[in-house]
């Protein structure tokens, strides 16, 4: 069954406008490959044997961000949206679909992007250019109504490996990578995300050029690394990545994880590597991607703090070292400074719940007021349920949470620098600590209004 989305509905009106020209126009790559699993795309690309000057000419909206590869964005917009729109006397909202020219592309010197690309008329010579079998096919769209299988134009094997479920790179293994180095990191997260396994010749040349990945831009690795930790299958994308020598190449602290045991009586499923394997088990499709990489990297510090005292191994100050090397993955792949400090505080703090339960009651509000607190609860819980699987602490400090209203845990502050000042204390280095014994007493429900502030301060900080 066809989809009925507005994307949908722009491609199929781009096509019709360019076979009405004479052109040749199909649906191309990922949204048929998704279209025939059963699978809604995301978003519908264009194949046009029309040059990018033509595409510019034809449309009315057009952005030419890809034209020196043959790529145009078309802006269209529904007869039902332009109605609604001139209703209300806006202008008609745009569905943006790429359209791509026929082209075969020369030699790739940067491991890139093609140093010279040529256009064509010939659909199959554009379709023996791309990445993989499964992203080579085009679909008729005069006859897909009628039966999506027979629509498609195969060029490439990709139908027989679609039904059977294997990601071959085009041509020569090995050609493939070499032009786009990122394709051997796109081939083990589709491999995982569809729940097919690589053949063997791409996996093999992947093994082969794995350690060129490195000259890929640290933003592209860490794009294509997050897809992997929030598409729903993240255990499966890094056991290929370790399988195929990827693993060691873009993230080798994650790599160092592997063979280092830990006390079996916290930790009977295994050593750190599996470990951290049945934490990315549990991550849910489009979960949170801080949430994910904390996952990952939250025992990061344990291999380099690895020892075995006379009682039991040991990782003394793993979360501190962990802290500290994660702060490095996430400059050496160039996170926003937002996305480090959530990163690393669900690093720092994911040891803290075994003390949620004795904590005073100002200790577990400052607790509860690290942002985005429900990320540490998912960690926490993940992390328990890839160990003993015992909950107790996730459950009190979730249930403590959960009843506690935000008044309790951000109260209005009872004192300010300004009582301070004007009890006769003089501004300095001091009144950090006074307003923080206050606050103290506040979050216990020992005080509760002005004055009893000022008398705690007057009693434990009296003016020399």
């Amino acid at each position: 069954m066809l989809p009925t989305t507005r994307q949908f509905d722009a491609a199929l009106k781009i096509i019709a406008t360019l076979r009405a020209a004479g052109h040749e126009a199909y649906l191309a790559g990922g949204c048929v490959r998704d279209l025939l699993l059963g699978r809604e795309p995301k978003d519908f690309d264009v194949a046009t044997s029309a040059n990018p000057n033509v595409v510019l000419e034809m449309f009315p909206r057009t952005f030419a961000v890809g034209a020196h590869f043959g790529v145009v964005l078309v802006g269209t917009s529904g007869a039902a949206d332009a109605a609604g729109a001139a209703e209300a006397g806006l202008a008609p909202p745009q569905v943006v679909t790429e359209v791509a020219t026929f082209r075969s592309d020369g030699a790739y010197s940067d491991g890139r992007h093609p140093d010279a690309v040529r256009y064509t008329v010939s659909a199959e010579e554009d379709v023996r250019r791309r990445d993989f079998t499964i992203n080579g096919l085009l679909l008729d769209t005069s006859l897909a109504a009628q039966d999506l299988r027979s629509a498609v134009i195969d060029h490439v094997g990709g139908l027989e490996d679609l039904e059977a479920g294997i990601v071959r790179a085009i041509g020569h293994p090995g050609a493939r990578f070499e032009e786009d180095h990122l394709r051997m990191l796109r081939a083990v997260r589709f491999a995982a995300r569809l729940g097919f396994t690589l053949d063997p010749a791409t996996a093999a040349a992947i093994r082969s050029l794995a350690a060129k990945i490195k000259a890929v831009s640290r933003e592209r690795v860490r794009d294509e690394l997050t897809k992997m930790l929030t598409e729903g299958h993240a255990r499966r994308a890094f056991e290929l990545l370790d399988e195929t020598g990827l693993l060691a190449e873009v993230l080798p602290e994650v790599e160092k994880m592997k063979n280092v045991e830990q006390p079996p009586q916290f930790h009977p499923e295994g050593d750190v590597w599996v470990h951290t394997l049945m934490l990315l088990d549990q991550l849910p499709a489009e979960c949170p991607f801080t949430l994910a990489w904390s996952a990952l990297l939250h025992d990061v510090g344990k291999p380099p703090t690895f020892r075995i005292a006379p009682d039991r191994i040991r990782f003394d100050g793993h979360v501190e070292v962990g802290v500290a090397m994660t702060a490095e993955i996430c400059r050496r792949f160039r996170f926003s400074n937002d996305e480090t400090r959530q990163i690393l505080a669900l690093v720092e703090n994911h040891m803290r719940f075994a003390d949620a339960p004795h904590m005073r009651a100002s200790t577990l509000k400052r607790f509860f007021r690290l942002e985005n607190f429900p990320e540490h609860l998912a960690l926490h819980r993940m992390d328990c349920m890839a160990a003993s699987g015992n909950l107790e602490c996730w459950e009190f400090a979730r249930e403590r949470f959960e009843a506690m209203p935000i008044e309790e845990v951000r109260p209005q502050p009872l004192i300010s620098g300004r009582e301070l000042i004007a009890a006769g204390y003089k501004p300095g280095e001091k009144f950090r600590e006074m307003l923080r014994a206050a606050e103290d007493a506040q979050l216990e429900g020992t005080i509760s209004t002005t004055e009893e502030g000022m008398k705690l301060i007057r009693e434990r900080f009296p003016i020399e």
